[in-house]
């Protein structure tokens, strides 16, 4: 019984995070120019998301958080990678229930990147975390563990929505890649100068 969530819940998913995010944007456009930290800004992402779901049914058990990384019974969270290595994961920022929805746990997925300069380093950084969203948003992890609606997986995945926001100083840039079911399918691309309009 494999129902990985649907069309539907992805677009659902797409408009609470783009309805949030022009909402950070909006109203903390200072912390965009004054380059402060990702985790601050994911603070704020967090606190608009919040916003949006506190009312809504949907939502009624879920938690929005920033660098969670654990997952049932204290382990810590992890995924499989490309390479089918073990590797601990701390989301820059997560739209789940904590454990507690066997159905669907997982929701959204973020990873932020800040881009100053291109250097191999940090190159290699934005590899690994679209690496890290591709795993996150995967349906299952094959013959060793399908959703079965009874259990969460050793290793996280089945978020219905994977984000790769990347806030480029040299551009003045946003760049937005959505991944859903394993890959990516969908970016988007935000001028500074159309923040605020």
């Amino acid at each position: 019984m494999n129902t990985f969530p649907n069309k539907t819940q992805y677009y659902q998913m797409i408009e609470l995070f783009e309805k949030a995010n022009w909402n950070f944007l909006n109203d903390h456009l200072m912390l965009l120019e004054s380059q402060v930290s990702e985790r601050t800004m994911c603070g704020q992402l967090q606190i608009n998301i919040n916003d949006l779901i506190r009312n809504d049914k949907f939502f009624e058990r879920y938690y929005v958080d920033v660098e969670y990384n654990r997952n049932v019974e204290r382990r810590i969270k992890r995924i499989r990678n490309d390479r089918y290595e073990k590797v601990n994961i701390t989301c820059d920022l997560i739209v789940h229930s904590r454990g507690k929805n066997l159905k669907q746990d997982n929701l959204i997925a973020l990873e932020m990147k800040k881009i100053f300069q291109n250097d191999l380093k940090q190159q290699q950084k934005i590899i690994e975390d679209k690496e890290r969203l591709t795993a996150l948003t995967r349906p299952s992890y094959g013959e060793e563990w399908q959703h079965d609606g009874q259990s969460l997986p050793d290793f996280v995945c089945r978020f219905i929505l994977g984000i790769y926001y990347e806030i480029n100083y040299l551009n003045h840039q946003i760049y937005i890649q959505y991944y859903r079911g394993g890959e990516m399918v969908n970016d988007q691309v935000i001028d500074f100068d159309r923040i605020g309009l």
